[in-house]
């Protein structure tokens, strides 16, 4: 599993992550935001909530700080005060990444490489 190398700042208008096989992410805040994947917002057990829309979620919405957790994950604490999210590395690198190589290959019905 791959693992950042160099993590972009909370005050870049994108999050940007380099990860250890190379590739170099890029995150939009809100989508990162909406795609949450803590018990409150993408569920658990049995307590399944809507997905999140963009009218869940600011326009503007930041994240105001950034931490890793354990080897695993990352955690940000968001301006809407939300800050229960783990975002694992597997997660982050191959569902959530939002560069044109990881986009194309979605809209191709790709699977990334494990």
């Amino acid at each position: 599993m791959p693992t950042p190398v160099e993590i972009g700042s909370v005050v870049e208008r994108t999050f940007r992550v380099v990860w250890s096989d190379g590739h170099r992410a890029e995150y939009t805040w809100r989508t990162l935001r909406m795609r949450c994947p803590c018990a409150a917002c993408a569920g658990e057990w049995r307590h399944r909530p809507p997905p999140l829309t963009e009218a869940d979620v600011p326009a503007d919405i930041r994240a105001m700080s950034v931490s890793k957790v354990g080897n695993y994950a990352l955690r940000f604490v968001w301006s809407d005060g939300h800050d229960t999210g783990l975002y694992t590395y597997a997660k982050l690198r191959y569902e959530l990444c939002e560069c044109g190589d990881c986009r194309a290959g979605r809209s191709h019905g790709l699977s990334p490489t494990r």
